[in-house]
């Protein structure tokens, strides 16, 4: 048990410092600076949404492509709030080959694909490793699972947590999830 918490504080901070290297892409205030260094007036900028953070970073261009295809632009612009488990492109890419195409070509497939990453509440990470499941937006459930590597959605490892969106927080997974398509 030991061993657990102690991997979980360093994964939490190693995610809690890596996300710093996101935050910008999600909004927040902006300091201005003058050519001599000295600081100019801060100016609140309003946080980008879900879709616009994703958009913002070129690790998830095959998932806003996606997102694009099945029409779920707007949605998750909305107001949410949301949590997304958000795969990379390097988590697509382990996809057997055709895979993606295929989804990409039934919209109905990809939607329900999508949607299962969604989560319609604003779940960070400190509140996830307390969970054994989830629902999602697609109504079949998430299993998670916590282990002295870190936590798990499925079959993905999640490597990076609590992006703050305007409209919720993005967790970064390592492999796409699929829900159950039969039926």
């Amino acid at each position: 048990m030991k061993k657990i918490l102690t991997t979980m504080l360093a994964l939490t901070l190693v995610f809690a410092l890596a996300s710093i290297t996101y935050a910008g892409n999600c909004g927040g205030s902006s300091h201005g600076h003058k050519e001599n260094g000295t600081s100019t007036s801060t100016s609140a900028e309003k946080q980008a949404n879900i879709v616009e953070t994703a958009m913002a970073n070129e690790s998830f261009s095959t998932l806003v492509a996606a997102v694009k295809a099945a029409g779920l632009v707007d949605v998750l612009s909305g107001d949410g709030p949301f949590t997304v488990f958000a795969p990379t492109d390097e988590a697509f890419a382990k996809l057997p080959e055709g895979t993606l195409e295929s989804l990409l070509a039934d919209k109905d497939k990809l939607t329900s694909v999508l949607t299962y990453h969604v989560i319609s509440a604003n779940v960070k990470a400190a509140d996830v490793v307390k969970l054994a499941e989830a629902k999602t937006v697609n109504g079949q459930k998430v299993a998670i699972k916590v282990t002295e590597n870190g936590v798990a959605v499925d079959n993905a490892n999640v490597v990076m947590t609590d992006i703050a969106c305007s409209n919720g927080t993005i967790h970064v997974i390592d492999s796409v999830i699929l829900p159950n398509m039969e039926g």
